[in-house]
C-alpha cells in the first residue's frame, strides 16, 4: 500500500529520518485533517453530513483528506458505509482534548494579556 500521507520511518515534511512524532505531526498539519477527525470523535457520520460539518469543504479534499486518515488507521467505514473513528484515530482525538484544554488556557491567558494593556 503506497500512502498519500506521512509515515512514521519515511521522510516527511520536517524530518528525513520519519520519526513517528514527525509523521503524526505531517499527517496532523494537512489542511482540514484534524477538524474531519474532531467531526468524527462522537460517532459515525456520512459524507455530506461530515461535509456540512466540516463548514461545506470541498468534497474532493474531504474525500482525499478521509482516503489518508483511512490509510493511516484512524478512521474506518462502518457497516452502513459511514465514517467513525478507529480505535487508533479515538486515541490521537484523545490525546489532542490535552492539546484543546492548553489551547482554551492559551487563549485566555492572551485575552488577560490584552485587556491588562488597555
Amino acid at each position: 500500500m503506497t500512502m498519500t500521507a506521512g509515515t512514521p520511518g519515511r521522510p516527511v515534511r520536517g524530518s528525513t529520518t520519519g520519526r513517528p512524532v514527525m509523521a503524526a505531526l505531517d499527517l496532523f498539519g494537512r489542511r482540514w485533517t484534524l477538524r474531519v477527525m474532531w467531526e468524527l470523535q462522537n460517532g459515525s457520520v456520512g459524507f455530506r453530513a461530515l461535509q456540512q460539518q466540516c463548514g461545506s469543504m470541498s468534497s474532493s479534499v474531504l474525500r482525499q483528506r478521509l482516503t489518508e486518515l483511512q490509510e493511516a488507521r484512524l478512521v474506518e467505514r462502518d457497516t452502513e458505509g459511514g465514517y467513525r473513528l478507529s480505535n487508533l484515530g479515538a486515541d490521537a482525538c484523545q490525546e489532542l482534548r490535552g492539546l484543546h484544554q492548553w489551547a482554551e488556557r492559551w487563549a485566555a491567558e492572551l485575552d488577560t494579556a490584552l485587556d491588562d494593556t488597555k
